[in-house]
């Protein structure tokens, strides 16, 4: 195969990711795809001095998730960084080879992350609820709307899921673009019909695992 023709499906196949991710991206993240000790692909801020060719530096989260083999996420030092930022590294396959999706975010997304909200203000008919997160089964987004369940109830919230995914502690996990679960009200995993991995709750509901996040699940949950 041409260069060329690697160059194009390498750049169709991380437009693919950055769009399947983009429910929780930040405007302003950088996304780049690096491929054995190469970077190939980079979208995002110009002032990272990341560009397709650059070697991966030795030590950096891109050579550790290749060697690894898992989600590496910390601040990065790198060279071609003015300042840290945060990165988030995911182990995935182009052509055959291993390689890795880097995701770059502002230094603030440690921060959301390290300050993880405790409460969901739920909305049922005209009244208004605290609802502790230990409490909340999963969260849905359906017709428009983004709901909340818990074991015998459901409420609306205003919280999108993107956003709820960047505040929310490590016990909630997405799982599809619709769904964030509880990990601590999971009831079972099986799969259907299809062989897809399906979710069971606590309260009887069964949640599908999305292809998008399929990995990442297997891989927090040691499926």
């Amino acid at each position: 195969m041409r260069d060329n023709d690697i160059m194009f499906l390498t750049k169709n196949l991380a437009e693919q990711y950055y769009n399947l991710m983009s429910d929780w991206l930040p405007e302003e993240s950088s996304v780049a795809i690096a491929v054995g000790d190469t970077y190939v692909y980079f979208n995002g801020c110009q002032k990272l001095q990341l560009f397709n060719g650059k070697k991966v530096e030795a030590g950096s989260i891109v050579e550790r998730v290749i060697k690894e083999g898992r989600k590496i996420e910390e601040l990065m030092n790198e060279a071609f960084l003015e300042k840290p930022f945060y990165g988030i590294g995911y182990p995935i396959t182009l052509m055959g080879e291993a390689a890795v999706l880097l995701v770059i975010l502002s230094p603030l997304y440690q921060e959301i992350k390290n300050d993880p909200i405790r409460f969901i203000t739920g909305k049922q008919q005209d009244e208004w609820v605290l609802v502790p997160l230990e409490k909340i089964t999963y969260f849905e987004s359906l017709n428009k709307k983004n709901w909340c369940y818990t074991d015998d109830k459901q409420y609306t919230v205003n919280t999108t899921l993107k956003n709820l995914q960047k505040k929310l502690p490590k016990d909630f996990l997405r799982i599809h673009r619709s769904y964030i679960i509880n990990i601590h009200a999971i009831d079972r995993i099986t799969r259907d019909f299809s062989s897809n991995l399906m979710i069971h709750m606590e309260d009887g509901t069964g949640l599908p695992v999305s292809q998008t996040y399929l990995n990442e699940v297997k891989c927090l949950l040691d499926i």
